[in-house]
């Protein structure tokens, strides 16, 4: 599986544009892009996106049309199983204990009670 932790701060925004529009051509990126750089960096970041396997494209007449190859789910998973491997020794413990300390001041009540409901289905199902 691909994993985010080879991507640059750039990458990374012009992925996160992707998963936003689904697909995108290079102006559609440039334009959403902070502090962009030249079209022509844009289209060489995304061909060296598209040779790291996170994207591919297809072309509509003049232009190309890029597209991610994992589903923004998979993506997310594949990068928390490298934060909990790289940060937090491999514990999904910890992980959630420090996502909970940075939170608490964003977390409702309804919030907790979906947390324990997610953590008692977890437990049923031998997670």
């Amino acid at each position: 599986m691909k994993e985010q932790a080879n991507l640059s701060r750039r990458e990374r925004q012009i992925m996160d544009i992707i998963y936003q529009l689904k697909e995108a051509t290079v102006a559609q990126v440039l334009e959403r892009l902070p502090n962009p750089p030249s079209y022509s960096a844009v289209r060489a970041l995304l061909r060296v996106l598209e040779n790291k396997g996170h994207l591919c494209h297809e072309q509509d007449g003049p232009r190309y049309v890029f597209s991610p190859t994992l589903s923004r789910e998979t993506a997310r998973q594949t990068a928390l199983q490298h934060l909990r491997k790289t940060f937090f020794n491999g514990s999904t413990e910890e992980i959630v204990a420090a996502l909970l300390v940075i939170s608490e001041d964003d977390l409702s009540d309804e919030d907790y009670h979906r947390l324990q409901t997610l953590i008692e289905k977890a437990r049923k199902e031998g997670r």
